[in-house]
Formats: structure tokens, sequence, C-alpha cells
């Protein structure tokens, strides 16, 4: 599973926080500026190694950012100075090593890339460091978890905890993500429509069609949600930057360290996935700038962050700006079961989280088929694939 380190890094207010692990980081742009995005990395668990290659400008009237994904590369990873393993395009702009790749600590990796024009980038030689075990993970049901703005408004959580030991004699540099998967009973909403399995000529379409209106006459837009066919699962991640460097810890235990704040999206279980990542000092000192410039802002209406420079560079003109990190980190992960039993209150509804509004399924018709149900559409953030780990 892909997973990006530009998602969501701004604290937003309790709906837009639940969508907001959905939104890619913003960077502050002009509309002169014309910018090469390097998202991703390699780990060594046997899982998808992929990277994601954009273009950040600015709307020529606004200077709102506007990404575009870099298609048709040649992307490729340098194993210690000798070896090459080439990645394969598999989406616009998404760029993936063989399926059975694994890094190994130890080794040295390099990421190298040409685009259409010839332009050639590489990153910096990185080492993968080794990473401990989790331990243990745990939870605690926190009523005021997240502070959603500076009003002093806090939105329910589970809070999760991990020990590990941290290795003596070494200088180490961590970083925490997580991975949530809820289950979802609404998989498709119509915007002044109705799904339909099949249209009128039996033609199979599975999906929202208009209803006719008379011309000139004023419509207000309406919404109808269907329920899923199948069992469907949505996926959230991490949405902060969670850093530590061992400097006044080295060799000794960590031991409940809140590692993910998961919002009370609803009170069914949940599954999430704790991941923790060791990471070069170089790679911990470019997260902890970019924490510190976007997580640490007072609030929405701040001046947007600056930029930062990563470890890509072009390899003809190096006055060019290549924005993020290519990354090589050793992983430990731990899947936790959320029951969600201890927790009080109400849940903030995981359909409004995502929509900003509360579901409206159409309504019991006489009509044979109305209402239908409607599938599960696999994408990056949606699975009719039960996870690992869940317990029905």
């Amino acid at each position: 599973m892909y997973h990006s380190f530009f998602q969501s890094l701004f604290k937003l207010s309790f709906v837009l926080l639940a969508v907001g692990c959905r939104e890619p980081f913003e960077i502050k742009v002009t509309s002169s500026v014309n910018l090469v995005v390097v998202d991703g990395g390699i780990t060594n668990l046997p899982e998808k190694q992929v990277i994601k290659l954009s273009r950040s400008t600015g709307d020529s009237l606004t200077g709102i950012p506007i990404s575009q994904a870099i298609s048709s590369a040649t992307v490729e990873l340098v194993i210690d100075s000798v070896n090459v393993v080439p990645f394969q395009q598999i989406a616009d702009g998404f760029y993936q090593l063989p399926e059975r790749f694994q890094g190994i600590v130890g080794h040295r990796y390099q990421l190298r890339f040409k685009l259409e024009d010839g332009t050639q980038y590489a990153s910096t030689v990185e080492t993968m460091q080794p990473v401990p075990l989790i331990e243990k993970i745990y939870d605690r049901f926190n009523p005021q978890s997240i502070s959603t703005d500076q009003t002093g408004t806090f939105v329910a959580a589970n809070d999760l905890f991990l020990n590990t030991n941290d290795p003596a004699n070494v200088r180490n540099f961590y970083r925490w993500d997580w991975i949530l998967w809820e289950r979802q009973e609404i998989c498709h909403s119509c915007t002044n429509g109705m799904y339909y399995v099949y249209d009128a000529k039996g033609n199979l379409v599975e999906d929202c069609i208009p209803e006719p209106r008379t011309p000139g006459a004023y419509y207000e837009t309406y919404y109808w949600d269907y329920r899923c066919r199948m069992r469907c699962w949505d996926v959230f991640s991490s949405y902060s930057i969670d850093l530590f460097a061992d400097t006044y810890t080295n060799g000794g235990p960590l031991t409940g360290r809140r590692v993910a704040q998961i919002p009370f999206y609803q009170s069914t279980p949940a599954l999430v996935e704790i991941r923790q990542s060791s990471l070069t000092q170089g790679a911990y000192r470019y997260y902890k700038l970019l924490a510190d410039q976007t997580q640490n802002t007072g609030g929405l209406a701040d001046t947007p962050p600056s930029p930062s420079i990563g470890n890509v560079r072009n390899i003809t003109n190096e006055k060019e700006q290549v924005i993020g990190y290519f990354t090589v980190s050793a992983l430990s992960k731990v899947r936790h079961w959320l029951d969600r039993a201890n927790n009080t209150g109400a849940a903030i509804g995981l359909f409004y989280a995502i929509n900003r509004r509360n579901p409206r399924v159409e309504e019991a018709s006489p009509i044979q088929g109305r209402p239908p149900l409607a599938i599960c559409i696999p994408s990056e953030n949606r699975t009719p694939i039960k996870p690992e780990g869940w317990r029905d």
C-alpha cells in the first residue's frame, strides 16, 4: 500500500481533520514557480515500494498550488553503487519496484530518474538503518485528544501508545505513522440523480444517472446515498509527522510513547497498523523542519510554509529546487484491534467526517430493485478486501 509522507499536516476543524488525511500537503508556491516533488521511499518489508513524482505549480491567477503527476519518467534504484533495479509506472506519477523487492539493513540506496525532456535527477545515497521491534501496543480513550483550533475545542479519540527498546551506543532517529481501516456502510453517493446497476437499455453502469429537469426551472441540489452490496473498508493514514531522536534516552526503553490519535469516527471496532521507522539523520532533519513549518503554525490564517528542500537534486542544474525526501527506512509494524468498548459519548460519524453531511439513503420503493445496493470500488482509500487482522 502506498503511503504518502505529505498527507494532512495541518490541524483543521474536526470535519476537515477527518477529511484531511486524504489530502496532499500543499506547498507554498507562486504562479511563476514550477517544482518537482518526490514523495516516498523504500522499506525492508514485503510491501509495495512506491515513489510518487509530481510537479507543483501555481495557478496563474490565484497562485494556489496545483499538483500535476509526472508520467513517463525513467525511474531506477541504485543499490550499493553497483546494482540497478528499475521502477515500473503503475499509474500517472506512481512508480513501483518489483513485487518481491525488500531493502536490507546496512545497504546503500540511491534514487535516480529521468523525465521525458531528458532532465535527470538523483538523490543522495541513503543507508538503511536498523529499527527495534515494537514490544507492545495499547490504547486509551481520550474525550479531549485532538485540538481542532485555537478556541479550545477538542475531538474525542483513542490514543495509542507503544513500548520499544532503543539500542545503546548508536544514534537513532524514529518516525511513527499509522494506517486505519474503518468499516464503511455507504458505498456510493449521487448528486441530483439516482444510482443504477443497469441503465434503461440493460447496460451495466453501476453509477449515478442524472434525473431529467425542466429547462429554466430552479432546483436545489439534493443527494441520495446507497448502502454497500459487499463488505467495504475506508483506509485512512496519519495526518501528522511524529518524530523522535534518542539524544537523551540512548540505550533505554521507550515506554508509553503516544504514537497515534485515532478520531472517534464510529462506535464499531476498527483496525490500526502502527509503523515504527528508522530514519537517517538527514531524513530526520528534513521532516523535523517540515513538521515545524506545518504543525506548529498558529492556524489556518497563518502564512503557508515555504517549501523544504530534500535530498534530491537536478544533476545538471543544482539551483533547481526539488521538494521531498527519498527515504530508506527499516520498519517494525504491529496491527492493533481497536474495539472502542470503553469509548463514551457520541461518535463523529464516519460518513459525516468524510462528506461533511449525514447520509440520506434512498427511500424504499415499490419499484423492483429500488433502492439498489452499490459496489465497493477499490481505490487508494477504499478496499473490499478484508484487512489482515480484521476480527469478523
